[in-house]
Formats: structure tokens, sequence, C-alpha cells
């Protein structure tokens, strides 16, 4: 079938990345030995995709199959989008009722703070009543009979107030109850609605396809050899998908991706939040960081390409004492290791490490965590296996292995703004949930393909 061999020659494109693909054993392209070993790989795929070629011409028979899976994928589409449209409806009708309970919530502590007011007027006037002396009762001009009579109607008073306060806390706190309950409700919405998405981008996906292999059974040779060359070119984009990281050799987005897999064992922690974040932190490692710190006691220091001064590069009682600690721990001269520069608009301090772009005080939280997980005496932020596992057992303690929407999108805002979460790293956290979708779809794509 034609279908079969379009993907068979995506297959073949895929050998070289290291994920132990058919035709390619997994190596490690260092050294140059190594490279020269993945290049000569490549090159034989390339050979074997051309050879492909030929089978394309074959797809006349296949346009009707064709045309029949994109009219079922659009409908199916149209039932995700239908699907999405009534979560967002649950989800506002939940959003209304919620600020329905939040209202009732503040009326009744209204209720309540305004009855301790009258009870507290109450109870002086009780005092007032409490402190007659038997004389002066028995001398003033009032009726005896009147005075216990005012007597017994504030205590009759006062019990019914202290029993209609116990029913309005009680209904507060019945209250308080029902709107968390919806909250949780609405989050799990949420996730549902984002889970309906995801699959709704993987049918796009796949109707992308088909109608690409449509063009090809219904095109000229021309149209053929340009989508061959689209999956080659998609194929070669994934495979060069490298990083450089100082302090350690350049990797594969495969490695990367086998990192954060490794992790998800343990944390949980879907990968593709990890490379997601990644990122968005350092760009998968192109930039672990523009700035040194040259004073050790006041956390200045200068820019790495301008040697222009940067003040407030780390802060010096926070995180200078772990990160002179490490450098003796691994060997490096703390004034000459690149770490992040300060966001001056932002304020604050810079000094974050690595990949993962954690500040020193931070990692020496997780250091031995990080060394025991991944069999090493002393964990290293510049290595890209000590990076990411860091990263998936920060995002676990964040609270992402739950998974779903909600929970990976706050663990995200915590990862960047910490206690301000909620407010400074919502738009943090909404970059990296947009960029979950795409790298899960590399990641989809490189497993449907090995």
């Amino acid at each position: 079938m034609v279908r079969r061999a379009v993907i068979f020659i995506l297959a073949l494109t895929f050998t070289a990345v290291p994920l132990g693909f058919a035709h390619a054993q997994a190596v490690a392209c260092d050294t140059p030995e190594q490279k020269a070993q993945c290049q000569a790989q490549y090159d034989e795929l390339q050979k074997e995709i051309a050879a492909q070629q030929q089978i394309i011409t074959q797809t006349e028979a296949q346009k009707n199959t064709y045309q029949g899976n994109v009219t079922t994928l659009n409908a199916q589409i149209k039932q995700a989008q239908a699907q999405i449209d009534a979560k967002n409806l649950q989800i506002k009708q939940l959003g209304s009722q919620i600020n329905q309970k939040a209202a009732v919530i503040t009326q009744l502590q209204s209720r309540i703070d305004a009855g301790h007011d009258s009870l507290a007027s109450m109870l002086r006037q009780q005092q007032e009543i409490d402190d007659y002396a038997p004389v002066e009762v028995a001398l003033s001009s009032d009726d005896l009979s009147s005075f216990f009579a005012d007597v017994d109607a504030f205590a009759a008073i006062e019990d019914n107030m202290q029993s209609l306060f116990s029913d309005i806390k009680s209904n507060k706190a019945q209250t308080e109850t029902q709107k968390a309950q919806l909250a949780a409700a609405q989050a799990s919405t949420t996730d549902a609605k984002y889970d309906i998405q995801t699959k709704q981008t993987k049918i796009a996906s796949d109707k992308t396809q088909q109608q690409q292999l449509l063009s090809v059974a219904a095109a000229s040779e021309a149209a053929q050899q340009k989508v061959l060359a689209a999956n080659q070119a998609k194929a070669a984009q994934i495979y060069a998908a490298l990083f450089p990281l100082r302090d350690a050799a350049a990797i594969q987005f495969g490695t990367a991706l086998q990192y954060a897999q490794a992790s998800e064992k343990s944390t949980n922690v879907d990968p593709a939040l990890v490379l997601a974040i990644l990122t968005q932190e350092s760009n998968l490692g192109a930039n672990v960081g523009q700035c040194y710190v040259t004073n050790l006691t006041t956390g200045d220091g200068v820019g790495k390409n301008t040697g222009n001064a940067f003040p407030g590069v780390m802060s010096p009682t926070r995180d200078v004492p772990p990160f002179v600690a490490l450098s003796k721990a691994l060997g490096f001269d703390p004034t000459k290791q690149v770490v992040s520069c300060p966001i001056l608009s932002a304020g604050g301090w810079g000094g974050a490490m690595g990949p993962a772009q954690f500040i020193p005080s931070t990692w020496a939280l997780y250091a031995s965590r990080i060394a025991s997980v991944d069999g090493v005496a002393v964990a290293n932020p510049w290595s890209p296996k000590d990076a990411i596992t860091a990263m998936s057992l920060f995002l676990e303690d964040l609270g992402a292995g739950a998974g779903g929407y909600t929970a990976e999108h706050t663990a995200a805002a915590k990862y960047y703004a910490g206690a301000g979460w909620a407010t400074a790293g919502k738009a943090y956290a909404d970059q990296v949930m947009a960029k979950v979708q795409g790298i899960q779809t590399n990641i989809d794509f490189l497993a449907n393909n090995s």
C-alpha cells in the first residue's frame, strides 16, 4: 500500500535519531569518529529514501481511500470541536456558580459580623444590669418585676443569637465546601477540554497527512517529490535538534527525550512538559547565561561578551555560598562560570545555572536527590542529564506528576514565579503549555515512525 510505503519512508528518514529505530543502532555522536559513523548511517538512509520514491508512483488506486479517510477525520474534528464548545459552556456555568457561592459566603460573613456587633452591644447592656447592686434595684423607681423580666429577655435573646450564629456558620462552611467542589469540577472540566484539544490536534495532523497522500496520488511527479522533500526536511529538522551546553557535549533531541522519559518513570511528570519548560528557560540549553559573578562578596558581575558591569548577578547571601561550594565540588572557577544575568526591568537577582536555570540555593536542595537518581557523586547543573532530572523532580514537587492541564499549568507557573505563581507566573505557564502540544507532536511523530 502507498500509505505503508510513505510511512516506511518516514521511518527510514528517522533512523538517524538514536531512539532505537530500525536500520540504525543507537550510538553516540560526540567524537569525530562517532560523528563520521552517524553521517555514514544517515547517507545510507538517504539512499534508501531515494529508492522508495519509486513506490509513490503507484498511488492512483489509493485516491478513494485517502478521500474517505479525510472525510472521516473531518467529522472527528467537528465532533471534537463540539465537545470543546460544550466543555467551554460547562466551565462558564461552573464559574458562574462559583461566583454565586462566593457572594453567598460574603453575605453570610456580613451577617455574622453584624450579629457579633449586636451581641457585643447586648452583652454590654447585660453587664450593666449585672452591675446593679440589690440595694440599687430596691431603691430604684422601676418595678422589680420589670427589671427581672429584662434580665430574662436578655438571656433568651442571647441564647437565640448564639443558635443563629451557629446556623449561619454551618451554612457558611457548607457553602465553602460546595464552592471548593465546584472549583475542583471546573479544574477537571478544564483538563478534559485540554485532552480533547490535544486529540483534535492529533486528528488534524492525521488529516493533513491523508491530504498529502491524496495530493501525492493525484498530482504529478513534481508534487510527489515536494511532499517527500517536506517529510525529509521535517526529519532533518528533528535529527539536527542539537543543543550545545557549556561544559557538556552537545546532545541530540532524542537523548534529551530519553532523559525526560527515564525521569517520568519515577516522577510521573510528562516529558513533553519537561522539554517545553527546558525550551522556555534556555532554548533547550542554547542559552544558559550571559554573565559572570566576579565579586563573591556583593554578588555583582560582568557581561560574558561585553565585560560591562552587571550589579546583582547573584544574591550574595542566598546563592553565592552554595555556588562557591558547588564550584569546589565540581572543580570550576566560580568567577568564570556562566550564569544568567539579572533582568533589570523585573528586578531581583540573576545567577541561574545550566539548561534548567536553577539558582544555586534551589539546586543545593535537590543536589543529593539528583545525584542519587543519576548515580553520580556530585550533581552538575550544566550536565544535560542532571539538569533534566532536576527539572523533573522539581516539577513533581510542584504537583505536575498529577497530570492534566490544570496541574501542569500550575506547576509551570510555580517553576517560574514561586509564591507569585497565580499572577506573575500565568503568562509564563501559558507559553509553556502552548509549547507542550508541539513537542508532543514531535514525540508522537518519532514514536509512530520507529
